[in-house]
């Protein structure tokens, strides 16, 4: 599916839901489980990987990931990629179409510090530059995880510029369902939700005006917890 089919997706009736996969095979599960697209969880590829979340693992490293499971499934992928690992906008475009994915997933904030808002618009403008039409861009804002005064305000703020800066979606990652449907009503367009095994739910985050829901490392979390739980009753 190309990026243009896969940007559709974010404007149908019925949100988008994806639920993110951190390998070849929990990609396909994905896939099998009728879910139109994949979206990765830097933070669960990372830890699968060796590594941790916070851009620590090598660039090389996650797009060889990324490519993996595109080439494990037959539905678009878009890729979590962190902050870009510092490379330059065209760089980073270009290497993460090389992998074969269709859309990307940036965050403004680097260090567990919010980037300077004018510099991540001019970053999410480069790579639409570079990429054209070929990325879905999803632009998470960070204000509900970092401190800031007033996040709903600031959350506005960087959505509205991010808008203008070309992105296909904006993401307020864990803004709670009351201040997340503010979001959606100042930016407009789509609003990627954040959804839990635990909840929010996908109809809990589409009532507060989401219209693509995903579940960042929540799931590979849950998987871990049932791994963690299982192993002590393999030597009984």
């Amino acid at each position: 599916m190309t990026a243009e089919l896969f940007r559709a997706l974010h404007h149908g009736g019925t949100p988008l839901v994806l639920p993110n996969a951190w390998d070849p095979v929990s990609a396909r599960l994905v896939a099998e489980a009728g879910f139109s697209a994949v979206a990765t969880s830097s933070g669960a590829v990372a830890r699968v990987l060796g590594y941790d979340d916070g851009q620590l693992t090598p660039p090389e490293t996650m797009f060889a990931a990324v490519a993996r499971i595109v080439r494990a499934v037959d539905v678009p992928v878009t890729a979590d990629v962190e902050a870009g690992y510092g490379l330059p906008p065209k760089e980073f475009a270009e290497r993460l179409l090389e992998t074969g994915a269709v859309g990307c997933n940036l965050e403004d904030s680097v260090g567990g510090a919010l980037v300077d808002i004018a510099q991540q618009a001019d970053y999410l403008t480069e790579v639409r530059a570079a990429a054209g039409a070929e990325l879905v861009i999803n632009a998470r804002v960070d204000t509900f995880i970092r401190p800031v005064d007033d996040p709903v305000d600031e959350a506005v703020r960087r959505g509205r510029a991010y808008r203008r800066a070309g992105v296909d979606c904006v993401y307020p990652i864990l803004a709670p369902l009351d201040q997340l449907a503010q979001v959606a009503e100042a930016v407009g367009g789509p609003i990627n939700g954040h959804a839990k095994t635990g909840g929010p739910t996908p109809a809990e985050l589409a009532a507060a005006g989401a219209t693509r829901i995903s579940y960042g490392t929540s799931v590979h979390e849950y998987v871990m917890a049932q791994l963690r739980e299982l192993l002590p009753t393999l030597t009984t």
